[in-house]
């Protein structure tokens, strides 16, 4: 990697950083969305496409330690967006469920999270592809190679 390409990187995860910030501080207008924290939205987001899922591949996949997790859950539950059940292949184990209105929830930010990035940017579409396959490509491949020990100072405290 040359020396631009290091800075234009750093200037791309910096940016990436400060939009996701922005988004979340600009809250919802629609008065029916519940807030969500950053780790109860990684969780809701997992669900989406983890309809079914027992706590332990909520962690993995989200990168959340179990206790943290339980915590989050904990909270979901208490918005009601979740639910968990009995496992049916094995009583002692759980798993997390969305609920409807974790459904319609979830939806409903996206679309918040729509109209502020397209408002943004003026509704310009032209990179907004080659913007998706990028970022989709780098969320990718950070998932796959985040450290499995968690040891390290993160980047980020919350």
């Amino acid at each position: 990697m040359t020396s631009d390409d290091a800075r234009r990187w750093a200037e791309l995860a910096d940016l990436m950083l400060i939009v996701g910030r922005e988004i979340q501080f600009r809250g919802y207008t629609d008065e029916r969305a519940i807030p969500l924290s950053p780790s109860e939205g990684m969780v809701m987001r997992h669900l989406q496409h983890d309809h079914a899922a027992p706590p332990s591949r909520i962690a993995a996949a989200t990168g959340l330690q179990r206790t943290n997790l339980s915590t989050v859950l904990r909270g979901l539950e208490q918005k009601g967006l979740v639910e968990r059940r009995a496992d049916p292949g094995d009583g002692r184990g759980v798993t997390v469920h969305t609920t409807e209105l974790g459904r319609t929830n979830y939806a409903l930010v996206r679309r918040e999270w729509a109209a502020a990035v397209a408002t943004a940017v003026g509704h310009d579409t032209t990179h907004l592809d080659a913007a998706l396959t990028l970022l989709t490509a780098m969320e990718s491949g950070l998932t796959k190679s985040r450290p499995q020990n968690r040891a390290k100072r993160p980047a980020t405290q919350h």
